[in-house]
């Protein structure tokens, strides 16, 4: 059996954040934070002395970014359990820690009975994320990927033509417009797509299939 209480580390740069989590914590008898570290590379020291149950992990830290942290503390301490406890809310960055060997992502939001539950499951080796994470998980639009806006016909038949390096000139003349027009869905497809130049416009299209 394991000795209680499980001991913790944070990892985050903001004291005022180390100092509330220590606060909530102290009122959870089975849990001890143990160290507390503003960068990445104290707690990767300090780890290769002391053994620590789990790891309370921020994604944004001053020296080196929390997904390769996670890497790191994983080959170091492979049996650590590695929270991420952060502000961001980017399905690609949670699901990065995730894939990188943490066992669960909660928001700072959290209160401490969630925060007490979340470690419960964790210890007991299974994946844990905030309520509020739970939602961004489960719903991909959602600060994911931006959706790509559409192209009309007529927007994708001309941005094809302009990807074949025709002109504005020639392009009219093959779609018997005036080249004004075609001018002005060029910069309505900038505009649209948010782009400075044509060059990246296309590339976008080309990446996602529209042309």
């Amino acid at each position: 059996m394991h000795n209680y209480p499980h001991s913790i580390a944070i990892v985050d740069d903001h004291s005022l954040i180390l100092e509330g989590l220590m606060t909530l914590l102290g009122k959870i008898p089975s849990y001890e934070v143990t160290a507390t570290f503003t960068k990445g590379a104290a707690l990767l020291s300090y780890l290769t002395e002391e053994p620590v149950d789990i790891i309370l992990l921020d994604v944004s830290l001053p020296d080196i970014n929390g997904t390769d942290l996670c890497l790191e503390i994983k080959r170091l301490a492979p049996n650590a359990i590695v929270l991420g406890l952060s502000n961001h809310t980017e399905r690609s960055i949670i699901l990065q820690l995730l894939q990188n060997g943490a066992s669960g992502y909660l928001l700072k939001d959290i209160n401490i009975d969630e925060l007490k539950d979340c470690l419960d499951l964790a210890v007991k080796k299974q994946m844990v994320f905030s309520r509020a994470v739970q939602a961004i998980i489960a719903n991909p639009a959602q600060g994911d990927l931006p959706l790509l806006p559409k192209l009309t016909k007529r927007e994708t038949e001309i941005l094809k033509l302009i990807a074949q390096g025709k002109t504005s000139n020639q392009i009219g003349e093959e779609l018997f417009l005036s080249p004004l027009t075609i001018e002005t869905h060029r910069k309505r497809m900038m505009s649209k797509f948010k782009t400075k130049n044509m060059m990246s416009l296309i590339r976008i299209a080309t990446e996602n299939k529209l042309i």
